[in-house]
């Protein structure tokens, strides 16, 4: 199946997933969704993530976060940059989340980093989506 927007369909198997009170979700792997994980998992939206499989094929496994009262930690994701309307921010205008309680995932020259990482390394980039 050849996808437009892998990154989108990403998010939506996670919000999906969430939403269906699933432990696990499952996707083919990029080298991009693999750093989008690594954030999440760095910032405590997610409990961990695998790339599994040979070498042609290999899947991403996401294993999602609940609280001790079922509550996904993951109250929303939302993709902002897309393939018809790429959106860039600048260093100085890097959006903040739910006033600073979220995090905002920027493609920049330096990597994927969360938008605080990139504010201190002076550098601004495409803003590839919003978690709160």
């Amino acid at each position: 199946m050849n996808l437009t927007d892998p990154i989108s369909d990403m998010l939506t198997r996670i919000r999906n997933a969430l939403a269906a009170g699933l432990e696990t979700v499952e996707m083919y792997q990029s080298k991009v969704k693999v750093e989008v994980a690594r954030i999440l998992k760095k910032e405590g939206y997610i409990k961990d993530y695998v790339v599994e499989g040979g070498s042609k094929k290999k899947s991403l496994r996401i294993y999602l976060k609940y609280t001790d009262d079922q509550e996904p930690a993951i109250r929303g994701i939302k993709r902002k940059s897309k393939p018809g309307l790429r959106l860039y921010s600048g260093v100085k205008k890097m959006p903040r989340v739910m006033h600073g309680m979220g995090t905002v995932i920027v493609s920049t020259p330096l990597g994927i980093m969360t938008g605080k990482d990139a504010s201190k390394r002076g550098v601004g980039g495409e803003i590839v989506c919003l978690v709160w």
